[in-house]
């Protein structure tokens, strides 16, 4: 990895693009400490130093925002809004016949679905944004601050409609940096973006951890959760990297005098086809009762029992519901994301087959097969991996803002091995020695 980037450097038009994207980082960080007007930031600042480190999806999509959230900065939505609107289209490009069309329609469908995520990512950050201002003003940011009150100290209707469209436009600047990343930079402008904003949590939450330890002065209990984010990102690289090939041959056809075909290929099937999606997914689920009994105010017994078995990353009916949620959300994810038989479809009509299967319906049962089986292990591992914040909380006395949590690190696994190879594959087009040697 390191290499690549040497030899990058040394490429004018690759060190440009990686100067720029450098750039386009510096001013994303410079803009997730300005915070926006109408907040005092003093009282921020306190709370976050009182206030217990768990927020629960407030300290999810802290982690998405670098940490801008909690802070209520213009950049405080970070690029969460874009990441859940392009997840909605993705699931509704399957239920929506207008929209699976578009997908099919090449790069001028491609075009329109972009379009369509960005205005839905502008709608989701007023939501968001106005969620957020809301429950700054009640109090309910930070629990346990006694100046939690006094945030927003202006709570007049027209401070509220500013500070919603600061976040708002914020959303749209990091999104507008995000796509000059992506066209202007090394590519991949989004996914930079998110890995950028967890890893910039790191630092901070190690030194937390060391000053929490007792032992030789907490440098055991330091020392200790680097070695097992090591292991863990090993882990992380050689589950993302795994995949199963399902081999495929074209026959050879023959269009006037030339002949065509006849190639062999195959179909990569990776491990964990769902990527990070159910964690975020079964995260986001398990935080809506706790955040209805929240706001709700009640004393009943369904909010007493929500707050006492679904508040606790450490309670055994959380850590089982959360498991069993990562499970469900990796079969479902896959099964909406891979279409067997529009594989097996494509495959027919270019008379591609799988040897010692028939084409058509047999190859989709097979392929679908293949898929479920493959399901299993990716989805256990996902669930053993989103569950280490919480062996953390029981060993280390942490936060569920564990630096080397489940989230985190498959986002930065899988957000750096996607760089390198696109920067691999820049460096081959300009480098190829393939027929000189």
């Amino acid at each position: 990895m390191l290499t690549a980037f040497a030899r990058a450097f040394r490429t004018p038009d690759l060190r440009k693009k990686l100067l720029f994207t450098l750039a386009i980082i510096v001013v994303y960080r410079v803009g997730t400490h300005i915070p926006i007007p109408g907040v005092n930031y003093k009282a921020v600042q306190q709370c976050m130093d009182e206030a217990s480190a768990n927020q629960g999806l407030f300290g999810l999509v802290n982690m998405f925002s670098g940490g801008a959230l909690l802070q209520i900065t213009i950049f405080a939505l970070g690029i969460m809004p874009y990441i859940t609107a392009s997840i909605i289209l993705q699931l509704l490009t399957v239920v929506i016949p207008r929209l699976e069309a578009l997908k099919k329609e090449g790069q001028a469908g491609t075009a329109k679905i972009t379009q369509y995520t960005r205005y839905l990512t502008v709608a989701l950050a007023i939501l968001q944004g106005t969620g957020l201002v809301a429950t700054a003003r009640s109090g309910a940011l930070f629990n346990g601050c006694n100046v939690a009150n006094s945030i927003v100290p202006d709570q007049a209707i027209f401070t509220t409609i500013t500070m919603v469209i600061c976040m708002t436009a914020g959303t749209a600047v990091v999104m507008w940096l995000g796509e000059l990343i992506t066209d202007r930079g090394i590519g991949n402008g989004m996914s930079i973006l998110m890995f950028i904003s967890i890893a910039a949590t790191f630092p901070s939450a190690l030194w937390a951890i060391k000053k929490q330890g007792t032992l030789a002065g907490g440098w055991i209990e330091f020392g200790t959760v680097i070695l097992v984010g090591l292991v863990m990102v090993a882990l992380v690289v050689f589950v993302e990297q795994a995949q199963r090939r399902i081999p495929v041959q074209y026959a050879k056809r023959m269009i006037g005098r030339r002949s065509y075909g006849g190639t062999s290929t195959y179909i990569p099937l990776k491990v964990n086809q769902a990527g990070v999606i159910p964690v975020i997914f079964a995260s986001s689920l398990l935080y809506i009762p706790a955040l209805v009994a929240q706001f709700s105010g009640s004393n009943s017994g369904w909010a007493d029992w929500v707050k006492n078995n679904l508040t606790k990353g450490d309670h055994p009916i959380y850590i089982t519901l959360y498991f069993l949620l990562i499970v469900f959300f990796a079969f479902f994810y896959v099964a909406i994301s891979f279409n067997p038989e529009e594989v097996a479809d494509n495959m027919k009509k270019y008379g591609g087959f799988i040897p010692g299967i028939r084409a058509g319906r047999p190859t989709a049962e097979y392929l679908s097969y293949v898929l479920n089986r493959i399901t299993w292990p990716g989805s256990l591992y996902l669930g053993l991996i989103a569950l280490v914040p919480t062996m953390a909380l029981v060993g280390f006395n942490a936060s569920n803002n564990f630096p080397f949590g489940g989230t985190s690190i498959l986002i930065i696994v899988g957000v750096g091995l996607e760089t390198v190879k696109q920067i691999e594959s820049q460096l081959q087009q300009r480098n190829y020695e393939g027929f000189l040697r």
